[in-house]
């Protein structure tokens, strides 16, 4: 499997790396909020996503999980590289999740702000702490140039909806209330802006929202699913 990535021309957010080492030990600082290690990886992932059969529903993919499917030639080695990958991020004491991905759940009553991971987003954390993905079928994340991104709550049409919405003024009760509910976790992209994707088989770290965070967010959003369409098979940690 190839797809190569290309930084966006002129985005500083985002540094290439060479390895796994690099990618896990390279600090996330200055205008850079986001490495990426691009890779080539050998292997056919979606074997493995057919295999498993009908997924109706979000599912989490142990080794084990992963070891009873018969595989072709191709399957195994897109397992190994599967298993593989778990296993270097619980070595760097990361707890990956490899999810198979018929659809997340849509926030059909969201109001003003829509807060499901089809939104432009950012991740967050009590502590310090980044994001670890890597897309392998079907889409990867898409993200967003931060000086392309608004949050929806600093939109003054969509904070003065939130504000009828709740009641009351726009104090430090109101912050609490976007803030327990998500809404300034969400983003909508400028006029003209460009999402760029993080390609399959690409292994990224993105920062987080998070106490003491040296840098933004890296906002960025889950790929639109389409009716027909196989599982997405997604790492992350």
């Amino acid at each position: 499997m190839k797809c190569p990535f290309n930084p966006p021309e002129g985005y500083a957010g985002i540094k290439v790396v060479q390895s796994f080492d690099e990618l896990i030990s390279t600090p996330l600082a200055g205008a850079v909020n986001a490495l990426c290690w691009p890779r080539t990886l050998a292997g056919d992932f979606d074997e493995v996503v057919e295999k498993l059969g009908v997924i109706d529903e979000i599912t989490s993919l142990d080794e084990e999980d992963l070891r009873a499917l018969v595989l072709s030639p191709a399957g195994r080695a897109a397992r190994d590289v599967l298993i593989e990958d778990q296993r270097r991020l619980r070595a760097a004491g990361l707890a990956p999740s490899l999810d198979c991905i018929p659809a997340y759940p849509r926030d059909e009553e969201h109001g003003p702000v829509p807060i499901d991971v089809y939104s432009f987003h950012a991740d967050s954390a009590t502590a310090m702490a980044d994001t670890y993905l890597c897309s392998y079928t079907v889409a990867s994340s898409e993200g967003l140039r931060n000086e392309d991104a608004r949050r929806c709550v600093d939109i003054p049409k969509t904070r003065a909806e939130l504000l009828r919405l709740r009641g009351g003024a726009d104090d430090d009760s109101f912050k609490v209330f976007l803030s327990e509910h998500f809404y300034d976790l969400h983003y909508v992209a400028v006029p003209d802006a460009r999402p760029f994707s993080f390609g399959l088989g690409n292994l990224w770290r993105i920062a987080t929202e998070c106490p003491s965070s040296p840098v933004p967010p890296c906002v960025h959003r889950a790929p639109a699913t389409r009716a027909g369409q196989p599982p997405r098979l997604l790492l992350i940690s």
